[in-house]
């Protein structure tokens, strides 16, 4: 089987490696029933990031659909998903697409899968380290270990200019008022 994914590149997918339990533990992780799904590519045209992906959204989840764990699993696309939610409410189904994708990188990151977008792994984790230090996200920190584990300083220089021009990066941080919440939250994290 042979599915196009851009004008200048194609991959062929060996389907005879189907793993026929796949879509269902999808389904359970992220609660959505994908049999939904009509492939109309409504979540393609309102993604704003689908340039960016290997696969649109409505592949990856044929790719689940195929059992193709492998493909799906190491998709650019299940990482660069933001979760806007733009693609579910162009969905006529209204399917969850960023639920799908977060069960898709959940198991990923369980099975050892490498990341398809490193990155943007190592960005997430940094928003998550800021919820847990603050109850709450700063972003000029979040932006600073970043840029510090990525070792690229100046690349985006202009956009934070912008961001502290417009009071969107406090310098300090603010906390949350009950952070024994936040801390009962991160008590069971795991280790990735």
């Amino acid at each position: 089987m042979k599915l196009n994914t851009s004008s200048t590149s194609s991959n062929l997918i060996d389907i005879s490696r189907r793993d026929s339990s796949f879509v269902d533990r999808i389904k359970r992780r992220s609660g959505v029933n994908l049999d939904l799904c009509w492939h109309c590519h409504s979540c393609a045209g309102g993604c704003p990031f689908v340039t960016a992906m290997d696969y649109p959204p409505n592949r990856v989840i044929r790719l689940v659909q195929l059992g193709l764990k492998k493909e799906a699993l190491e998709s650019s696309g299940i990482w660069i998903c933001v979760g806007c939610n733009t693609c579910s409410v162009q969905c006529p189904n209204a399917i969850d697409i960023p639920a799908v994708n977060d069960a898709l990188r959940e198991m990923a990151i369980e099975e050892g899968v490498a990341v398809a977008e490193p990155n943007i792994l190592a960005f997430h984790r940094e928003v998550l380290n800021s919820i847990e230090r603050y109850g709450r996200t700063h972003k000029f920190e979040i932006m600073l270990r970043y840029k510090l584990r990525r070792r690229d300083w100046f690349s985006d220089m202009a956009v934070g200019l912008k961001m502290f021009a417009k009071r969107k990066l406090e310098l300090l941080p603010s906390r949350s008022r009950d952070m024994k919440i936040i801390k009962g939250l991160f008590g069971h994290k795991q280790t990735v």
